[in-house]
């Protein structure tokens, strides 16, 4: 059985935006992670960890064959899993979180995430309208058969 990565990549377990924006400080703090750890706290697949890693998202440590994150790999698996909850490409995220490395405070990181985001809300309304429209089409149309149904008297067969 294969498995879609795209599914794998996104967090399990209903975890939502507010979830993510939660998670601010490492547990206890920590300065190195397990796979199993970042599994358990963010709700993903040890593939989706590998996944994220060959893209370059994240960049463990090694120590034989275990992977260690750090604080920082842990951070932008946060940030990683916000672009992907509010619908962005992991090479829209991956742009955004490259900026962190300029040594500007974050400043120039924030400024481009906060230019993103309003482009993404303008799509995310755009979509939503043509949703509504989309609904109010099937749903004249479950009407229009229901009325044809009703009119032969197969009106008992509606599921």
């Amino acid at each position: 059985m294969t498995s879609n990565v795209e599914h794998d990549i996104v967090p399990r377990g209903g975890t939502t935006l507010a979830d993510l924006l939660a998670r601010t400080g490492a547990p206890s703090g920590k300065d190195v992670f397990t796979i199993r750890e970042m599994t358990r706290e963010f709700g993903v697949t040890a593939r989706a960890l590998r996944f994220y890693e060959e893209k370059g998202l994240l960049a463990p440590q090694r120590q034989g064959q275990d992977r260690l994150y750090s604080r920082r790999d842990r951070s932008r698996l946060r940030l990683v899993l916000m672009g992907k909850c509010v619908g962005f490409s992991l090479e829209e995220v991956k742009a955004m979180l490259d900026l962190y490395d300029l040594g500007d405070g974050g400043v120039t990181q924030m400024k481009v995430a906060r230019g993103k985001y309003r482009e993404q809300v303008g799509r995310l309304l755009a979509q939503r309208q043509d949703i509504d429209t989309a609904i109010r089409e099937l749903e004249r149309a479950i009407t229009v058969i229901d009325g044809r149904l009703a009119g032969i008297g197969a009106s008992a067969s509606r599921d």
